[in-house]
């Protein structure tokens, strides 16, 4: 599933990308939001197609933030696999969401050399603000 057109965006519409998962209520609203903005991201279905380690490492750079931050600590399997305890390293804890990307939060927005990941959902409109100002 893709929102993008065939021929891409236009030159002065800005290149927004979200990983997705359209089973998560937030994820679905986030796009509708992206959309709704006249906005066409590239959907990435994060669990079908999920980033590698190199990409995993440079959006968690981007967003300024931890590992952690970015471990949907709410999975069950996040426990099961101990990754709750805070002297899990963030290296492990990015191994451990490469093999079971059901760890990965989303959505995650991504647009130039931002990255955000948009919970609440509501979070986005500030990303979409910025990326109209710059239009």
């Amino acid at each position: 599933m893709t929102h993008q057109r065939e021929d891409g965006p236009r030159m002065s519409e800005p290149m927004v990308t979200i990983y997705h998962n359209p089973v998560c209520g937030t994820s679905r609203t986030v796009l509708a939001q992206l959309v709704a903005a006249g906005l066409c991201p590239r959907v990435i279905e994060c669990l079908r197609a999920p980033p590698d380690r190199s990409t995993l490492v440079d959006l968690i750079r981007r967003m300024g933030v931890s590992a952690r931050a970015v471990l949907r600590d709410k999975e069950p399997l996040c426990a099961t696999l101990g990754l709750d305890s805070p002297d899990v390293s963030d290296d492990l804890l990015i191994d451990q969401m490469i093999e079971h990307p059901v760890l990965i939060n989303r959505p995650i927005v991504v647009a130039a050399d931002a990255a955000l990941l948009c919970r609440p959902a509501d979070t986005v409109l500030a990303l979409i603000a910025q990326l109209r100002a710059g239009c």
